[in-house]
């Protein structure tokens, strides 16, 4: 699982860089690249990348707020790294669903996924935080695993887009609704069969670290 996350993260990385080599040159050139998809992305730079850089810092900085052993050694600065990482997801989830919705790519299919699974996505995180906030671990985690099968799916898209072009099935425009539905469902519904297998933290089996029993003590 490690591996399969690591290598989306990798995509959703070289992607980034690709757009921003494409974008970058001409919005300080004034000018719009020939590509049709890429000319949205220029045209509305703003509003992209408000989606885009809060994103990938999310995306880059979550796995390590969902590693135990980080966690444990460091519980002071997971707290502090989450707000900055869960105000980025809602940012980037809100733009998203801006972005998604007034210039989908994709059509309709691209634009209901988007809603349905971009809602989805903000609803973990508010749950994630509402449970944080009221010291309930358990359900902080499982949301938290929750909204980020949904935002690692974007890499998950752009194999299903490889898949669907590189073998001749769909055209690349044609191609965007099919691999958003079945890239999101996918991961919605792992994100549950790994909840079913793991449904409590590592914390909960493991003798209370100092830091988080200094915590404890704290709130008592």
């Amino acid at each position: 699982m490690a591996v399969f996350v690591a290598l989306l993260l990798l995509i959703m990385v070289v992607a980034v860089a690709r757009r921003m080599s494409i974008d970058v040159p001409n919005v300080l050139a004034g000018t719009l690249p020939p590509d049709a998809y890429d000319v949205r992305f220029v045209e509305h730079h703003w509003l992209a990348y408000l989606h885009i850089g809060p994103g990938i810092l999310y995306l880059l900085g979550a796995p390590l707020q969902l590693t135990y052993r980080f966690r444990s050694r460091h519980y002071t600065f997971h707290r502090r790294l989450g707000r900055v990482l869960a105000g980025s997801a809602l940012i980037s989830g809100a733009f998203a669903l801006v972005f998604g919705i007034l210039y989908p790519f994709g059509g309709i299919l691209e634009t209901t996924a988007v809603v349905v699974f971009g809602l989805w996505f903000l609803a973990c995180l508010t749950l994630a935080i509402r449970a944080i906030r009221s010291d309930d671990m358990v359900h902080h985690r499982r949301w938290m695993i929750r909204a980020f099968a949904v935002g690692v799916a974007v890499g998950t898209i752009r194999i299903w887009q490889g898949i669907f072009v590189g073998f001749g099935l769909l055209s690349f425009e044609d191609a965007f609704g099919p691999t958003f539905w079945i890239s999101f469902s996918l991961h919605v519904a792992a994100a549950e069969l790994w909840l079913r297998a793991r449904p409590n933290p590592p914390e909960l089996a493991q003798p209370a670290t100092p830091a988080l029993a200094v915590t404890d003590e704290a709130a008592t």
